[in-house]
């Protein structure tokens, strides 16, 4: 852990939190992800080895807390770590308004469906199993095809996200653009335009069809004001 020699604690706390992927780690520990496995979903291009590390170094500082029970180990924000939450956010809402366009490299599936799952309105959906397709036209190979289950007629409700076919059937299927989706999960774009563009497209029966984008409440980003004129910061 490098150490800047200043006793500001912006440096301070930079120290701790300015290594490569820890504010991505603590963004999905805050939002709920605990076992290993599913953060790493939140972080599907950071190496095992180094989330390990990055979570070791995480608890020696404070701010995660290894516990075991229920037959796995989970990973939980102690206080101090829950109180970056409003870091986190702060930094989300800044890089909303000034950060320029997102470029083909940004685009990616794996944290967008993890994300879509963390902000699914379980009251929208049909009080049963419901099986929704996506198919993205724009990327090749198997990050292309993705299945979300939701189960809503459970006590408390299940969200899953797979990506193979889990043998349901599918009432549902969204095909299209990744860029589109993205569009319309970070508020740049509406519903009503990608599909009514054909950039995104909904077969299966017209109830649901219909009803699909009620199923999501978007980005937490969404509603995040952007200057009108202003230059964009380089990412």
């Amino acid at each position: 852990m490098s150490e800047y020699g200043q006793f500001c604690p912006i440096a301070k706390a930079m120290e701790i939190l300015d290594q490569r992927w820890t504010m991505l780690v603590m963004r999905e520990v805050v939002s709920g992800s605990s076992r290993f496995n599913e953060i790493r979903r939140g972080v599907p291009k950071m190496s095992p080895a180094l989330l390990s590390t990055r979570l070791r170094q995480l608890q020696r500082a404070g701010l995660v807390e290894r516990v075991s029970g229920r037959g796995h180990i989970e990973y939980l924000p102690t206080p101090a770590g829950r109180e970056l939450r409003e870091v986190l956010e702060m930094v989300g809402r800044w890089g909303t308004r000034w950060i320029g366009e997102l470029g083909d490299v940004d685009l990616d599936p794996h944290l967008l469906m993890w994300d879509m799952r963390r902000r699914v309105d379980l009251a929208a959906l049909p009080a049963a199993r419901t099986v929704l397709a996506f198919d993205f036209d724009d990327i090749d190979g198997s990050d292309a095809h993705w299945w979300m289950v939701f189960d809503s007629a459970s006590a408390e409700g299940t969200v899953d996200v797979c990506d193979f076919d889990p043998g349901f059937g599918v009432d549902v299927r969204l095909t299209g653009s990744l860029r589109a989706l993205v569009d319309v999960w970070m508020g740049n774009r509406a519903w009503s335009e990608v599909l009514r563009s054909g950039d995104l497209r909904v077969d299966g029966s017209r109830r649901l069809a219909r009803a699909l984008p009620s199923w999501f409440m978007l980005s937490l980003w969404v509603d995040v004001p952007r200057p009108e004129t202003a230059t964009s910061v380089s990412a």
